[in-house]
């Protein structure tokens, strides 16, 4: 079904209507997989471009990058014409949310993150601000509650209830502000799908293709999350830490 440079023309009965809107709407590639550039430098993250750009849907530019290369490194992977998603999860005053987003408006990116923690108001703000641009406003995701954490994560910042509340709570929030995409863990996709509405889009990240020792603790594969309905995967040590990035990448998407 999703196939790189191979892939035929997007038909709406391959997907689901959200899915085809958000390719047609975005210009983003009919392939759910974003691979997340969380390496430790610059050059590294643009050969994996190089490698994977007809093989992936979209690339994540984290903390770590977006400190190493700044707006600068958004621009040079722009410039392949690959799809960006910007992932520095705003959680501030709703002024300088809006004004940060009105920034990665100029460098053209296709989706960012905010922290839905921040509240009515800044998600608000967040969203105002996405559609100053016209006529492709980028996908604002809120993230509910990070992968890497439980319910005893939870109780020690002092939200008492469990991670399932937290998130349906979190993204009621999100529907609130008029939001149109989150960023959850694929367990929760099921859940969310019944109390969302059908055109969101829902990105997970953590997506695992074996035991995970790391700091993950909330994951599925890629086609267990797909078929649970999420539309968008982030998957990152099992492509850019394999021994052939291009390989792992390109199995991931035949097992899709």
């Amino acid at each position: 079904m999703f196939r790189g440079k191979e892939m035929r023309e997007p038909d709406c009965r391959d997907f689901s209507d959200s899915l085809f809107q958000a390719v047609l709407i975005r210009g983003m590639k009919q392939n759910p997989i974003i691979v997340a550039l969380d390496v430790s430098g610059i050059d590294q993250a643009l050969r994996l471009v190089d490698q994977l750009h007809d093989l992936a849907g979209a690339f994540k530019i984290g903390s770590e990058l977006f400190t190493l290369g700044g707006p600068d490194i958004v621009r040079r992977i722009r410039d392949t014409g690959a799809s960006v998603f910007l992932d520095l999860k705003f959680h501030d005053i709703p002024n300088t949310v809006a004004k940060a987003i009105a920034s990665a408006n100029q460098l053209d990116v296709q989706m960012l993150t905010v922290h839905a923690s921040g509240g009515l108001k800044m998600l608000l703000a967040a969203e105002e601000a996405a559609q100053g641009r016209q006529p492709n406003p980028p996908l604002v995701l809120a993230v509910t509650v990070l992968t890497s954490f439980d319910s005893n994560e939870l109780a020690g910042i002092g939200v008492q209830a469990n991670v399932g509340k937290q998130v349906e709570r979190l993204a009621t929030l999100a529907i609130s502000a008029k939001l149109r995409g989150l960023v959850c863990s694929p367990l929760e996709v099921v859940d969310l799908r019944s109390i969302l509405p059908a055109s969101f889009q829902l990105v997970t990240p953590g997506i695992r293709t074996g035991p995970s020792g790391d700091d993950q603790k909330r994951t599925l594969s890629a086609k267990e999350a797909l078929q649970a309905g999420a539309n968008w995967l982030v998957i990152g040590r099992p492509i850019y830490a394999a021994r052939d990035p291009r390989a792992a990448a390109d199995e991931i998407l035949q097992s899709l």
